[in-house]
């Protein structure tokens, strides 16, 4: 906590550096005592959060300032960034919530306003909604047991724990796969029973096409029957190693949810949601398409989305919602059910800030004893940033940079790949990089880096093909994640053209990339079976202790062209 003196101070700083804070409410801690009161309204509700990806303990996370929609997507949301996103939805600059929606001012601001999210603070958050609402549902969007190392470390039991202790009541998932099959099915099988319901349903068996998880859960509320349907990531086997779920089909499955939605309807459900991890854009496709589902609780791109987007069908209309990453918003949807059908609902998404919120003691005690025996580790001390490390973004973030400067230089490589995931924490400027933090960027269980020789040909190809995952016109072809991030080549890129056409430009050190010429390419996070190579931790490790200090570098961002005037992009 800041005293009096200090606060002054830091608006001083922050108001010569142009940002403009709400004096009366920038204080931490000094926020209204009513900013997380919810007036009750309706018979039920229903909580959401996703995409926290094993992060136990606050953090620090900047929301993207470039975050292009394309075709219909142009200036919709999620794809508003910044000023954009604070007018969309009538959010007055400088507050408290322009901070959690929005990247400006970042620094600053996060300094303010302090750390979001945390488990402990979740939790009296949840607990908070439910002593008003008797009887709600915490809905888990999947993406919660794999992005730290307790978690991976843990084989994921770390989170399984948390989640049954916060009081998750509904899950789906996508990384969670990543554990291999026999994991997964193992902790719904036995940890997750009678507890927490696993639900999906568009992963079918290979063979026979049986569910491999229940597609859908009724619950009672209030007399109220509601209906959960799961939609698990649909490209999982692409975007992620196959090898991991051999004999699982997954896919969109638009019918096969049409039937579904039909089924809970003729068995009473007189509310309707999916708790989908598809994607904000395919999610919106989907409740056009599908008929009978009132919200859409979604995940995998971590845009927190303030209110939910209605999208209107053949029968009536859906909710599309959106709840951010890292355990920093908790949604909160109220439904008013009458006459067997929702005549009004509300909507909240509330950015879980840790210091305006009591730690639960039996959560906190939880995430120290997980965290006791890796202590050494964790704190192990690498070096010291001198800028904002964030990672979030279509192209490219610092911490990201950071990744491909190592590769390159520990592997001795022309030029460098590293996926565009969207998590990983956020480090500001004199922050100290500890191994727990960099874990935060690479803890997959397919980490190693690789090097490999490729033609100018080949590189082009490969990052067309990622390009195309991203911007497709068509939200079904977007496998998820964002652009692939590139190190040593820069080159101009152009959205709104097709496959192939996309990428132009390439040079590395000054010429252009030559289409027959070998480069030494460094990577990692390779998603074929039997790849071996030096995890990646350990190779940024390695740069970062011979560094020592990590000054301002380049960002390499590639030249984008032909997208007009786009309030998803502003650099």
């Amino acid at each position: 906590m800041m005293n009096r003196r200090e606060f002054l101070q830091l608006l001083a700083v922050a108001a010569a550096s142009g940002m403009a804070i709400d004096s009366k409410q920038a204080l931490a801690g000094n926020a209204p005592a009513s900013f997380y009161d919810l007036p009750k309204f309706g018979n039920v509700s229903l909580m959401h959060m996703t995409d926290c990806h094993a992060q136990l303990l606050p953090i620090y996370f900047r929301e993207p300032n470039v975050n292009i929609g394309i075709g219909s997507a142009f200036g919709q949301p999620p794809h508003l960034v910044g000023e954009y996103l604070l007018k969309h939805y009538g959010i007055r600059p400088g507050t408290r919530e322009a901070h959690a929606f929005t990247y400006l001012d970042f620094q600053a601001a996060a300094r303010t306003y302090g750390k979001v999210g945390g488990f402990a603070h979740l939790k009296t958050l949840v607990d908070k909604v439910r002593a008003s609402r008797p009887g709600s549902l915490l809905l888990d969007g999947g993406d919660t047991w794999q992005g730290s190392a307790t978690a991976l470390w843990t084989n994921a039991q770390d989170m399984v724990d948390a989640c049954k202790l916060l009081g998750v009541n509904v899950m789906t998932g996508h990384w969670e796969f990543t554990y291999g099959a026999d994991r997964v099915k193992h902790i719904v099988d036995n940890d997750f029973k009678n507890t927490i319901d696993f639900v999906a349903q568009n992963v079918t068996t290979n063979d026979f096409g049986d569910q491999v998880f229940k597609p859908y859960t009724m619950k009672v509320m209030n007399g109220v029957q509601v209906a959960i349907i799961g939609q698990s990531f649909p490209y999982t086997p692409i975007a992620n190693p196959r090898y991991m779920v051999p004999d699982w089909t997954f896919g969109i499955q638009d019918e096969n949810m049409q039937k579904v939605v039909d089924e809970a309807r003729a068995k009473g459900a007189q509310v309707v949601v999916v708790l989908s991890h598809n994607g904000m854009d395919v999610d919106i496709k989907m409740a056009s398409r599908v008929t009978g589902i009132d919200a859409i609780f979604g995940g995998h791109t971590h845009d927190g989305v303030p209110q939910p987007y209605q999208v209107k069908n053949a029968k009536g209309t859906t909710l599309v919602t959106n709840a951010g990453s890292n355990g920093k918003f908790l949604g909160v949807m109220d439904f008013d059910v009458q006459g067997k059908k929702v005549v009004g609902w509300k909507y909240r998404l509330l950015p879980v800030f840790s210091n305006l919120l009591e730690a639960d003691p039996k959560m906190s005690a939880f995430i120290d004893n997980v965290r006791a025996p890796f202590a050494s580790k964790l704190n192990e001390q690498l070096a010291v940033t001198e800028e904002l490390l964030y990672r979030r973004g279509n192209f490219n973030g610092t911490f990201d940079q950071l990744i491909l400067d190592a590769l390159m230089a520990v592997k001795g490589a022309d030029a460098a790949f590293s996926p565009g995931f969207r998590w990983g924490t956020t480090l500001l400027a004199g922050d100290v990089i500890t191994m727990d933090k960099l874990m935060d960027q690479t803890a997959i269980t397919y980490p190693s880096t690789t090097l490999t020789e490729m033609t100018g040909e080949t590189i082009k190809s490969i990052m067309e093909d990622v390009c195309d995952n991203l911007f497709n016109n068509d939200p079904y072809y977007q496998q998820g994640g964002d652009m692939v991030r590139v190190g040593g080549i820069q080159y101009t890129v152009s959205p709104n053209n097709k496959i192939g056409n996309r990428i132009s430009n390439m040079t590395l050190k000054g010429k252009p990339v030559d289409a027959s010429r070998k480069y030494k390419v460094a990577g990692w996070a390779p998603v074929g079976e039997g790849v071996n190579g030096t995890p990646i931790w350990d190779v940024v490790a390695t740069y970062l202790r011979d560094i020592k200090v990590v000054k301002p570098r380049q960002l390499n961002m590639p030249k984008v062209v032909g997208i007009g005037n786009n309030p998803g992009y502003v650099v």
